[in-house]
């Protein structure tokens, strides 16, 4: 393949393919995602960081000839403001859906720059929201897979997600199949190629890059179908990733997303897992705990933030999840907010956790990631799990009602038990007449309860 080869196959996929193209167990699975995002982003309107990026797309990202509303919000900006603030809302609670391979994200770029060409677009099905939907998380899945299998160190999600909102943009616009080439490359080239593990070992607002890539891939799009050309996507044209792409029609890559059960890194949530199994097994009086010994893989071990001051750092922390699991004996939303984080009895539990690396369990990484628990009691007693994964990953995925309970949890304390019905009836029913006018209604509307209003957490 030249440099310069536009990978036809590819974009002759992305543009021609329809909902009538897509099984229907992967449409159903595409709603799946869809309400469990929507509830993340509704959690996400409660942090400082989701309030910050909103003011600051409504300030910087001013509407032009075209403009996008904001996600429960409502404010129009500019389609990059509107993706901007919506992948980093979703982003800023740690609870949204992703993939083992690609070590990150998808979704939280994906709904927010769909939502965002729909709206400055003004042509939007049911049909089209969908196929479109599952066209962008297939192809940046794949792309974030090629990223991984290309480049040496490890990239955020917003490095790859911008090539699949490039091409989604493109796909939505309509643009020739050159056209389309270019906005990938612009998106690859511009995307936020950051350090993932920068952000582990100091958990800040920068967190996965989601919302930068959204942004970066709106505009790449927008630049391409001006004209602007940019060099050719390594993760969409190098010969070396070719079968990663082969298999598009056969195999949907988005049935292969996790779903997560909490609100804090994939990797720390085989330790909540076998730190709640213990607490349940054997009826744990918590005050009465000594030590908390976490047998992990190395990623998962540099989670090490036992006192975090901001809900970040709690985000990306090990000790510190561990420890609100087994003090509350769930782990929500409201487990790694304000109130947790100056919790005497969370934070007091959180010193006591320590982690060690397993050899075993490095080298089971990424397909599988591991962690086993042993609390050792103040008799002495020692209780030990076996060695647990993260619930939801999709050899075993979460139940609808799970999910669906997931959603509720997250998003009715903040937008309020009525709107979260309307919200999840629309999800299921979004193929009838009329429907998708009635969900993005309910998206765009900037009412939410005082919980939603941005609370600082340090």
């Amino acid at each position: 393949m030249t440099p310069g080869h536009v990978p036809t196959e590819t974009i002759s996929w992305l543009h021609r393919t329809t909902l009538d193209d897509i099984p229907v167990e992967v449409i159903e699975f595409a709603k799946r995602c869809l309400l469990d995002l929507i509830g993340v982003a509704a959690a996400g309107r409660t942090t400082e960081l989701s309030r910050i990026i909103h003011d600051h797309a409504a300030d910087h990202f001013g509407a032009g000839t075209r403009a996008a509303r904001m996600l429960f919000d409502g404010r129009s900006v500019s389609p990059a403001g509107a993706a901007l603030a919506g992948g980093m809302t979703i982003d800023s609670i740690d609870a949204h859906d992703g993939n083992k391979f690609t070590k990150g994200h998808t979704g939280c770029h994906q709904l927010p720059a769909l939502l965002a060409f729909s709206d400055a677009l003004g042509r939007t099905s049911s049909a089209d929201f969908l196929a479109n939907l599952v066209v962008g998380y297939e192809i940046a899945t794949r792309a974030g897979i090629a990223l991984h299998e290309t480049a040496p160190d490890y990239h955020t999600s917003g490095a790859w997600g911008a090539v699949g909102v490039a091409a989604l943009g493109a796909r939505m616009m309509h643009l020739d199949e050159q056209t389309t080439f270019e906005a990938m490359g612009i998106a690859e080239y511009h995307g936020p190629r950051s350090q993932m593990m920068r952000v582990i070992d100091h958990p800040t607002m920068l967190k996965d890059g989601s919302g930068w890539g959204a942004m970066a891939g709106v505009s790449a799009a927008y630049l391409a179908s001006d004209g602007f050309t940019g060099a050719p996507a390594i993760t969409v044209n190098d010969p070396a990733i070719a079968s990663i792409w082969a298999d598009l029609d056969e195999r949907w890559i988005i049935r292969e997303q996790y779903f997560k059960p909490y609100p804090v890194c994939r990797w720390a949530q085989p330790a909540v897992e076998a730190a709640l199994t213990l607490r349940s097994q054997h009826d744990l009086e918590v005050s009465r705990i000594d030590t908390i010994t976490i047998a992990t893989f190395h990623e998962a071990a540099r989670l090490a933030t036992a006192t975090p001051s901001t809900t970040e750092h709690a985000q990306y922390s090990l000790p510190f999840p561990v420890a609100a699991a087994l003090v509350r004996g769930q782990l929500g939303a409201t487990e790694v907010t304000a109130t947790a984080l100056a919790d005497p009895a969370i934070l007091e539990l959180a010193q006591r956790v320590v982690i060690v690396e397993d050899d075993a369990h490095n080298d089971a990484f990424p397909g599988n990631r591991f962690a086993r628990a042993v609390i050792t009691m103040d008799d002495g007693r020692e209780l030990r799990s076996d060695d647990h994964e993260p619930r939801g990953d999709p050899e075993a995925h979460l139940s609808d009602d799970e999910i669906r309970a997931k959603f509720h949890r997250f998003a009715g304390p903040v937008v309020g038990a009525e709107r979260s019905a309307e919200i999840e009836l629309a999800v299921d029913s979004l193929l009838d007449d009329g429907v998708i006018d009635r969900l993005t209604a309910l998206l765009y509307d900037g009412s939410l309860s005082e919980a939603g209003t941005g609370t600082r957490t340090s």
